[in-house]
């Protein structure tokens, strides 16, 4: 028996679908059964219904003997990655303001400035007011 020692994922195994490059998952190992379509005696179309996902339990009901179980090591190309996979995940910044927080501090600017700017002016021309006298 091989050492194997190829991960692959479902995903893609199953895109191995065609009668010139067909993968199939039996019991948690990937077979390459492209060379042996013409040759398996439920025909080729058994294995090409086969592929995209795990056909354990298809083989299994189908009651393959001894020899046909130590034929499929020839065609054994790995084994199915059963490694949970976590979809991408957005990170937010801390600092990153939400779209309520980012009007909220808009209209803050816009209120304060406009009073910040009177004061200003106030502090300058009482400045210049008390130097005249």
């Amino acid at each position: 028996m091989p050492t194997i020692t190829k991960l692959y994922g479902m995903q893609e195994a199953s895109q191995h679908n065609t009668r010139e490059d067909c993968w199939v998952v039996v019991d948690g190992k990937v077979y390459d059964v492209t060379t042996y379509l013409d040759e398996h005696p439920g025909g080729d179309d058994v294995l090409l219904s086969a592929t995209g996902r795990d056909a354990t339990e298809e083989f299994e009901d189908a009651g393959h003997s001894k020899s046909a179980r130590e034929l499929m090591q020839e065609y054994c190309i790995g084994e199915l990655d059963t490694t949970p996979t976590i979809p991408e995940l957005e990170i937010f910044k801390k600092d990153e303001h939400s779209g309520f927080n980012s009007k909220l501090m808009n209209m803050t600017m816009q209120y304060w400035a406009f009073p910040v700017a009177i004061i200003g002016i106030s502090v300058i021309a009482a400045v210049l007011h008390a130097r005249k006298k």
